[in-house]
């Protein structure tokens, strides 16, 4: 039962509002420690300079898509175990899927709640204190 004040999370999409309306989310629920990156190409380049406990990244952005920062943190053993939530404005069959083929940890589909957010965190890491 990991307290949200010690999670490190790094948000991961090209849309400023977006990030933003995370960000907000996760300080409602008690996380800290956010970090923002535009791209997947950011993200991997943030991760690598210092891990995070979790990723959430949308699944469509330019240079590096949200599918391929998850097959580049599950390829670099030291990010392996990163916990990775895919958010996006689609939940096909296909996409949900793949990104269950390279390891993704739970999905956020937009629009989301608060309450969301928490539970699909919780779902990831045990119940938030």
């Amino acid at each position: 039962m990991p307290a949200a004040s010690a999670l490190q999370i790094l948000v991961v999409d090209d849309q400023l509002t977006i990030r933003s309306l995370v960000r907000n989310g996760l300080q409602h629920i008690g996380v800290n420690d956010i970090r923002e990156a535009a791209d997947g190409e950011d993200a991997l380049r943030a991760l690598i300079t210092k891990p995070a406990h979790l990723v959430i990244s949308d699944y469509n952005m330019p240079k590096l898509d949200g599918l391929g920062l998850l097959r580049a943190v599950r390829a670099h053993p030291p990010l392996r175990n990163t916990a990775f939530i895919m958010l996006t404005g689609r939940a096909d069959k296909d996409l949900v899927e793949r990104a269950a083929q390279f390891g993704v940890n739970n999905y956020l589909v937009k629009p989301f709640t608060v309450v969301t957010l928490r539970e699909k965190i919780e779902e990831v890491f045990g119940a938030l204190t």
